[in-house]
């Protein structure tokens, strides 16, 4: 009896270290759901104008996307697969523009693995490294986009490397298909990097295809004290001698824990090689933002002024250089 009993016990201490030694696997489920409501201040809402921007560009009562994140971590590898509906998504994924993505629902689906504790390898589709701004408005202080952000790339499918090269310094490389396909019918690739430092970040992007040719953009920001933040993004890209410019500025105050107001302001404009005075714009964006346990509302005021060009018509019909709008969105995130 003394012997079963004491084989019992190796058995069951035996068991209870495999389960100490065995790595935890976690797997997670997170996502958004937006929505919103959105007038226009210097036309009719018949009228079916918007922004030169990527989403928000419906009034009335209008839809952003839901997506769900699947992932899943081992202990030097995982999986993430974020799905994505709803016309901020369509657009994001660029279903309706002929790029090769007709019926793909995914922003991201990637494959990880931590070779060692400074590098990390990443296969498959992520959202692009450059930019202040992201798809998800999860992550983005203004509901609206700005024009840096719409004009660059969304997303990226290929390889890339992660390396922390100390407690301030980063690096990416990375080898893809062209910016935002995910099946690759050209035969070009692009080549991407960032070099991060203390929360400030240089990118690069170049593709031998010219389907955006070379962009270098700078994103950043500065805690200036504890209620106040700035951040920063800066971009210029050029194919075959054309491409844009642009700076913004990202003022944001938090009055409470709960609630904060943030300003963009941004130039952008066009440039091309032996042609002067091309249009540029210049647009003021005012945020507030109120969170209530999981849900945000950000009530927004936006205007888009244009120089060189009048892309909109105010509510007696008349050309105009400006657009202005107020939208009340509400995000949800879990």
């Amino acid at each position: 009896m003394k012997k079963i009993i004491t084989l019992s016990m190796l058995l069951m201490a035996t068991v209870l270290f495999a389960q100490e030694e065995e790595p935890a696997k976690k797997v997670s489920i997170s996502g958004s759901v937006d929505t919103y409501y959105q007038t226009l201040l210097t036309a009719p809402d018949t009228s079916g104008q918007s922004f030169g921007t990527s989403f928000a560009d419906e009034t009335g009562f209008a839809l952003g996307m839901a997506n769900i994140i699947a992932s899943y971590e081992g202990e030097k590898t995982g999986v993430v697969a974020d799905v994505v509906f709803g016309p901020r998504g369509d657009a994001a994924i660029g279903q309706d523009l002929g790029m090769g993505n007709e019926g793909y629902y995914l922003n991201q689906l990637y494959a990880y693995w931590n070779v060692s504790e400074g590098t990390t390898l990443t296969i498959g589709r992520f959202n692009t490294f450059l930019g202040y701004e992201v798809i998800s408005p999860v992550g983005n202080f203004n509901y609206s986009t700005s024009y840096l952000f719409s004009s660059g790339p969304f997303s990226h499918v290929g390889l890339k490397a992660d390396f922390s090269l100390s407690e301030d310094f980063s690096l990416m490389l990375a080898f893809m298909n062209p910016t935002d396909v995910n099946n690759n019918m050209t035969g070009g690739y692009a080549l991407g990097a960032q070099l991060g430092y203390a929360g400030q970040f240089l990118n690069l992007y170049y593709d031998d295809d010219e389907v955006l040719g070379f962009e270098i953009d700078y994103t950043g920001g500065f805690d200036l004290s504890d209620a106040f933040f700035l951040g920063i993004n800066g971009a210029y890209q050029t194919s075959d001698d054309a491409g844009f410019y642009g700076a913004a500025l990202y003022p944001q105050f938090a009055t409470s824990d709960a609630f904060s107001i943030g300003l963009r302001g941004e130039l952008f404009g066009y440039h091309a090689k032996d042609v002067d005075d091309l249009p540029s714009v210049f647009a003021a964006t005012l945020t507030g933002s109120y969170t209530l346990e999981n849900l945000i509302i950000k009530p927004e005021i936006r205007l888009d002024s244009w120089s060189n060009d009048e892309p909109y018509f105010d509510s007696d019909g008349a050309a105009s250089e400006s657009l202005a709008a107020f939208t009340l969105a509400a995000i949800y995130s879990f």
